[in-house]
């Protein structure tokens, strides 16, 4: 009499732990994914060779001696890799990295693929501030420039394509410059695009 209940308690079990192994294959191949994504990864500072050796995207040696940049062989994303204030962007377009007698100077690059509509370039650059936020970086001039949001003035001055900039600082070792500027892109003559600017090197505005 109890042969059904117990078979189908067994089926019911089978059903979960089959859930489970599928969630968990499809978590691994999200990560999967994402670590395929192409990045420059570095840090401010270190020597050149390191960053190219580090990095998933082709770029260029630096010249001994000279005070230049390269651009990645391909679209990619920058990942900071400071231990404490580290970040990722999406990926980018363009994307230059700076040196200074073979060690990473700057970074110069603009997080997106193309011109984006502004609710997708409010989107990232939000996501930048927050990842700042949670790593310790602080603004530089709160008042002056402060910090982007997603606020009814902010939009008016992004559309109004007033200097929409903010600056923020990881202690005396980083300092992160951010803007969005209108771009008219000649493939959607009818709408609104921005381009993000990001540029990154040690303090240069206190």
């Amino acid at each position: 009499m109890n042969w059904p209940r117990r078979i189908g308690w067994r089926r019911g079990v089978l059903g979960v732990a089959v859930i489970a192994i599928l969630a968990l294959a499809a978590v691994r191949l999200i990560g999967h994914i994402q670590s395929d994504v192409p990045e420059i990864a570095l840090v401010i500072g270190e020597p050149w060779e390191a960053m190219r050796q580090r990095s998933s995207a082709k770029i260029d040696p630096a010249i001994p001696g000279h005070v230049w940049g390269r651009i990645p062989k391909i679209d990619a994303r920058l990942r900071f890799i400071d231990p404490t204030y580290g970040f990722v962007t999406p990926p980018a377009r363009f994307f230059s990295v700076g040196f200074d007698d073979e060690r990473v100077n700057n970074v110069r690059m603009s997080p997106q693929i193309e011109p984006l509509l502004l609710d997708d370039a409010l989107k990232i650059v939000l996501d930048l501030e927050e990842q700042w936020r949670k790593g310790g970086w602080q603004l530089t001039f709160p008042e002056g420039w402060p910090a982007f949001a997603d606020t009814p003035q902010w939009r008016a001055q992004i559309q109004a394509c007033r200097a929409s900039t903010t600056y923020w600082q990881a202690e005396s070792k980083y300092q992160a410059l951010l803007t969005v500027a209108c771009f008219q892109d000649d493939r959607h003559p009818n709408e609104e695009r921005y381009l993000i600017t990001l540029a990154l090197a040690k303090p240069w505005l206190k």
